[in-house]
């Protein structure tokens, strides 16, 4: 099981995201939780190498186990840590390995192409008092199956 953790990082109104190559869907940044690391020093490391900011106490506000099924069998499952940050110090790059980086408007970022499941938690991640929890399960080429929510929504 992979543990992976990723964090919405707010700045005046808008919302840093990351568009991967791949599939050219927006996500927030973040990465793999390395060996021996604890989840906070994974997403604040993560947050540095993409994006050259330095968060400044993040806080977990999700945790989703993410289910990917193919014709009935569990083919891979990994758990999501979602961390929230309105503070941070440093300059975002201007490029990154990962893909684009842009600050995008709040009334706009959940218009963006993105996971289905994404779209389910991320505003939650925001306005929810507490942790948001829930499990997702996908098909492998990440087609939403199932979202069954658990607390905070």
């Amino acid at each position: 099981m992979q543990l992976v953790v990723h964090c919405v990082i707010e700045q005046e109104d808008k919302v840093l995201m990351l568009q991967k190559p791949r599939r050219g869907w927006w996500v927030v940044p973040g990465g793999k939780v390395e060996t021996g690391e604890s989840l906070h020093e994974a997403v604040v490391r993560e947050i540095g190498e993409e994006t050259g900011l330095v968060l400044q106490d993040p806080e977990l506000r999700g945790v989703f186990t993410i289910l990917v099924e193919e014709n009935g069998q569990l083919v891979n499952h990994w758990m999501l840590f979602t961390f929230a940050a309105g503070s941070f110090t440093g300059e975002l790059v201007s490029e990154c390995e990962e893909g684009i980086l842009e600050w995008v408007p709040l009334d706009e970022w959940m218009k963006r192409p993105m996971a289905e499941g994404d779209k389910r938690f991320l505003p939650q991640i925001r306005e929810a008092e507490g942790l948001v929890t829930g499990t997702f399960r996908y098909t492998p080429e990440y087609e939403l199956i199932e979202w069954r929510p658990e607390s905070g929504i």
